[in-house]
């Protein structure tokens, strides 16, 4: 590069990777959250629903109800897309053949912000039609944190769609 030559780098595709490991990282957190629903002697996630008795607390498994095994899967495949979406963009990245699979990675997260609004759609309403709380209930931060997890998978998903390469390949 000479002197009077300029290089303009935009971190785009590595903010995209940032997004991406959030998503990840925010999608785990939110499988393994303890609190998708509470209320007073009440929690339930995805995995197990634990009420308070006189003797502590009781917990029963979630896996028995149709709708919420649905967003259990449907939340551990946007998880496992999003996982293997991260894989290839890391190696994309770093091996320098990133251009031949952004596409590829914008779907895979597409389709995981798919997968997931489904399920944290259908989780609310669901519960709500069958809910068995006669008290103020209330969505807990395990649920944000999904929502939370999309949000950052769509991100994502743009800043990959973008196609910062055609510019800079017009300045040499």
């Amino acid at each position: 590069m000479s002197v009077n030559e300029v290089y303009v780098f935009r971190p785009f595709k590595l903010i995209a990777l940032l997004c991406v490991f959030l998503a990840l990282s925010l999608d785990i957190t939110a499988l393994l959250s303890p609190s998708w629903v509470t209320a007073q002697g009440f929690a339930l996630s995805l995995w197990e629903s634990c009420s308070e008795t006189a003797s502590g607390w009781t917990c029963l498994s979630t896996l028995t109800s149709d709708w919420q095994v649905a967003t259990l899967v449907l939340m551990l495949a946007g998880a496992a897309v999003t996982l293997a979406a991260f894989l290839v963009a890391v190696v994309s990245l770093c091996r320098g053949t990133h251009r031949r699979h952004y596409r590829t990675v914008a779907v895979f997260l597409f389709t995981a912000v798919v997968l997931q609004a489904c399920a944290l759609v259908l989780y609310p309403i669901k519960f709500i039609d069958g809910t068995i709380l006669q008290t103020y209930h209330e969505f807990n931060w395990g649920y944000g944190l999904g929502w939370g997890g999309t949000i950052f998978m769509l991100g994502g998903g743009v800043l990959f769609c973008l196609r910062t390469d055609m510019y800079e390949d017009a300045m040499y």
